[in-house]
């Protein structure tokens, strides 16, 4: 049997007013691989604070193995951007720098001649620096530069990177500083928000290889279901203040998921039909007795009531969740809908903007440093559903800028349909202005009544009193949506989007796939969902050195192919 590490005893939780958590029981096991899915703010941070014990519930009992280390990886991990990867990555563990610091302070000491030269002084230090000595190999500390070393190797730094300030990393990769700085501290239980965030093709697979062989638990929140396919055994489902456990990956859970709630709503109906049956008995008892006035009909009641109230009510399922209500409709326009040919685009070394979007570790291609396109070629038709992809830093979005015309090529030609109309969704929301309210977005993508205008709202989830908020205010999710709202609104029959599933929970993404296969016109979307390529592209174009190499088919087979070609 595997050891109990963590258990949760009803535990509640409540944030202010806000009930959060309502009476949990969940028990974790050692070397289980456990994904963490809900809704955005069905509590699935808070979750993973209370295990670590940053937060305390309001009822309830956690139970925590008295030998286990835990890391935490927060959604934004704080780090110290004045310092390298190996600075911030040797400081995870202060006991030991501590210890090494009271070592080497006595050490001094030894050798200062008033210490040396008196017996009792130099006894003394001699007496404190071995019990730090022995407090350092209690730590290991004579192996934790190694260990440090391993673990930046394991979550896929090289060791040329040590030295890069943490401040030039993506975001992808400081939350890999974060995850090397917990696994110097050697946890049992790794507890990961969104880890993947940020990350490219390349760092998702290798996240899911480091989680796959990690020898101890992991639970990971994720939106990536490809990601959770891969490396879960158990999802966990919080939702509505409860928690659900589905056996196997993500899939396995989407399926379990809908036969449970077909299977409790047919006992609720039949429990109902029951209930009925017992309170129309109730009612013709008591009847009777009041006709009457006989003492076993009375009783007859009596009991048929307990019996009602003895009774475990089965809850009414959800069926359906209210969902951002997104329609992309569309229209033919012209059949050549962009054509690329020989694109070049070529930074000059004093030109800013390159390093707000190509890394700036990016390896030069073909010699020059600021190349970003070179040669490229693409032509894309009407109704096709392109899928591009390369590493963080290829130049993905500089090829999107070029193509909306904020962006000038250095050689080369764009051609965009004559009946195209670009719809664009910006990775970083853009195209969102901070400081105008939510309904004064809408009326920037489309004229109509403020009353339109929060009904419209409204379809995105945005409650009545949210419309008038600042876009400033907003969350990630929040902002996707009305993004995606706009995006509707506009009309557009080419579609260029830039990571749009970044952000969304996992009922809003299945809504999104669910409106791009229902899109009358044309899609050019830059992502690192692997599951959102799967069910949304036909082509694959990946941008690597400079230029692009099409796959026709969606990412399965280019991860296929790529793998081919790797092994001959």
């Amino acid at each position: 049997m595997s050891t109990i590490i963590v258990n949760l005893d009803k535990v509640t939780y409540h944030h202010g007013p806000h009930l959060v958590l309502n009476e949990i029981s969940w028990e974790m096991q050692a070397g289980q691989k456990i994904g963490l899915v809900g809704p955005n703010g069905a509590g699935k941070s808070t979750l993973l604070r209370l295990i670590t014990g940053e937060l305390t519930p309001d009822d309830g009992f956690i139970f925590r193995h008295k030998k286990i280390i835990m890391g935490y990886l927060a959604q934004e991990p704080q780090l110290d951007t004045t310092k390298t990867v190996w600075e911030e990555t040797i400081g995870a563990n202060p006991a030991i720098q501590r210890v090494e610091a009271e070592m080497r302070h006595l050490e001094a000491q030894m050798a200062d001649p008033a210490v040396y030269n008196d017996t009792a002084a130099l006894n003394r230090v001699l007496a404190a620096h071995a019990r730090a000595q022995e407090a350092f190999e209690q730590h290991d500390g004579y192996s934790y530069e190694n260990h440090v070393q391993q673990a930046l190797q394991t979550v896929g730094f090289a060791e040329k990177d040590f030295e890069l300030p943490v401040r030039v990393l993506s975001g992808g990769q400081q939350k890999m500083v974060g995850l090397a700085k917990l696994l110097a501290l050697k946890p049992d239980l790794l507890l990961l928000d969104e880890p993947d965030n940020h990350l490219d093709l390349a760092g998702k697979t290798h996240l899911e290889h480091f989680i796959q062989t990690f020898p101890g638990t992991v639970i990971i929140v994720s939106h990536d279901r490809y990601l959770l396919d891969e490396v879960a055994q158990f999802i966990v489902e919080v939702e509505a203040h409860k928690i659900a456990l589905y056996q196997g990956n993500y899939s396995a859970y989407a399926t379990g998921k809908q036969l449970r709630l077909l299977r409790q709503q047919q006992l609720y109906e039949a429990q109902q039909k029951e209930i009925s049956r017992i309170e129309a008995a109730i009612a013709r008892f008591e009847y009777w007795a009041s006709i009457v006035i006989d003492e076993r009909h009375i009783r007859q009641a009596r009991s048929r009531q307990k019996m009602l109230e003895r009774m475990d009510k089965i809850e009414k399922p959800v069926l359906e969740h209210e969902t951002m209500g997104l329609e992309l409709n569309g229209w033919r326009g012209s059949n050549k809908v962009l054509d690329i040919v020989d694109l070049d685009k070529v930074f000059e070394s004093n030109d800013k903007r390159q390093t707000a979007n190509v890394a700036s570790t990016e390896e030069p291609v073909n010699g020059i440093s600021n190349v970003v396109l070179l040669g490229l070629n693409l032509r894309i038709w009407h109704g096709e559903r392109v899928g591009l992809i390369g590493e963080n830093g290829t130049g993905k979005s500089v090829l999107f800028r070029c193509i909306l015309g904020q962006e000038e090529p250095t050689n080369g030609i764009i051609k965009i349909g004559p009946s195209v109309q670009i719809g664009y969704y910006a990775q970083q929301h853009e195209t969102l202005d901070p400081n105008r309210t939510l309904i004064e977005e809408i009326w920037e993508a489309k004229s109509m009544s403020e009353h339109a205008a929060v009904n419209f709202l409204r379809r995105f989830l945005f409650p009545y009193e949210r419309t008038r908020d600042k876009v400033a205010t907003l969350s990630g999710g929040e902002r996707s949506r009305l993004q995606l709202a706009k995006l509707m609104l506009s009309g557009a029959n080419f579609l260029l989007l830039d990571e749009p599933t970044n952000n969304l929970d996992l009922p809003s993404c299945e809504v999104l796939e669910q409106a791009l296969e229902e899109f009358e016109g044309t899609v050019l979307v830059i992502s690192h969902d692997r599951y959102f390529l799967d069910r949304i592209v036909e082509r694959i174009v990946e941008l690597e050195e400079g230029a692009l190499v099409a796959y026709n088919g969606d990412y399965t087979y280019y991860a296929e192919k790529k793998e081919k070609a790797i092994s001959h």
